[in-house]
């Protein structure tokens, strides 16, 4: 028997010994494969939540119904408001401990509610190493299951494991929630968190893969993958994509020539976790930009 099999057999042991699951569902691969070793080892007493929020892009809720229904996992959505959190609007260093607590009691109020008591995320092993987690202070709290975690799971062997089931998240760039695009000190609100997601929309229009979308008070900051750097640099794209951001409410429109970095708008050594409890974290940097301003040359 493998290390990983090893692993994978005891994460198993582990939740069948449960009367019934709750995992905290995004529809990444880390929340996969959980809700896919949980189906796997109890059947219809496991169950799958998505919390459905301002911050979760609506094209993730579909991902997330849609692996759902490839787990075979029976899929609850719930509906809850960060923007109702004080706390969390501030947008200060410990926002992402915030939104982990409102999300995840709204899963340990679901799971009471369907008579279940173990809720699991998807923190993984290398989670607890990337650095400043203020999610994973909400996890401990909350006492919510890590099963990749307690069975030291790491991400190169979730993205392994997700392909032995065959699911087509097993590749999925990461996804944090669109919060995550606001500089940490702006005030986190509706209307930045619609523009945001209706400019990332735009971009995933345009068939880039991993890519952002930061909202520094009404300029929009795109980063895309280095590799696809080069597709962003060209002047049908830089035209069209003032334009349409413009239109949304941004005043100007760049490119970071550094491309896609995690977390860039983050605390300097603060990590946030994505969606699906991998992380999305680096240095707060804006340089080296260029796309064009959305104003008239003529108003410069």
């Amino acid at each position: 028997m493998t290390t990983l099999e090893a692993k994978l057999e005891a994460a198993r042991e582990d939740l069948a010994d449960r009367d019934g699951v709750l995992v905290a569902f995004s529809g990444g691969v880390d929340s996969s494969v959980v809700a896919a070793l949980a189906h796997d080892a109890l059947g219809e007493d496991a169950v799958a939540c998505t919390a459905k929020s301002e911050t979760l892009p609506e094209a993730e809720l579909e991902d997330a119904k849609r692996v759902a229904d490839e787990i075979g996992v029976r899929h609850e959505v719930v509906a809850f408001s960060e923007l109702e959190s004080d706390d969390f609007v501030e947008n200060d260093g410990d926002r992402c401990y915030h939104c982990r607590t409102m999300r995840l009691g709204e899963m340990l109020e679901t799971a009471r509610e369907f008579g279940i008591e173990t809720v699991c995320d998807g923190t993984n092993a290398d989670d607890p190493g990337a650095g400043h987690r203020p999610g994973l202070q909400a996890v401990e709290e909350l006492e919510v299951h890590s099963p990749l975690l307690a069975h030291d799971i790491t991400k190169a062997e979730v993205r392994e494991i997700a392909d032995r089931y065959d699911l087509s998240v097993a590749d999925k760039p990461s996804m944090a929630c669109l919060s995550s695009r606001i500089p940490t000190g702006l005030e986190v609100t509706e209307e930045r968190l619609t523009r945001v997601e209706r400019a990332e929309a735009l971009l995933r229009q345009w068939g880039f893969d991993q890519f952002r979308v930061r909202d520094h008070d009404g300029l929009a900051r795109i980063e895309v993958a280095p590799d696809e750097l080069e597709r962003a640099l060209t002047r049908e794209f830089a035209e069209t994509v003032r334009e349409e951001l413009s239109e949304l409410g941004f005043d100007h429109v760049t490119l970071d020539l550094h491309g896609y970095r995690t977390g860039s708008v983050s605390p300097e050594s603060e990590t946030e976790p994505e969606t699906d409890g991998t992380r999305d974290g680096d240095e707060p940097l804006v340089e080296d930009v260029f796309a064009g301003d959305s104003r008239s040359r003529s108003d410069d």
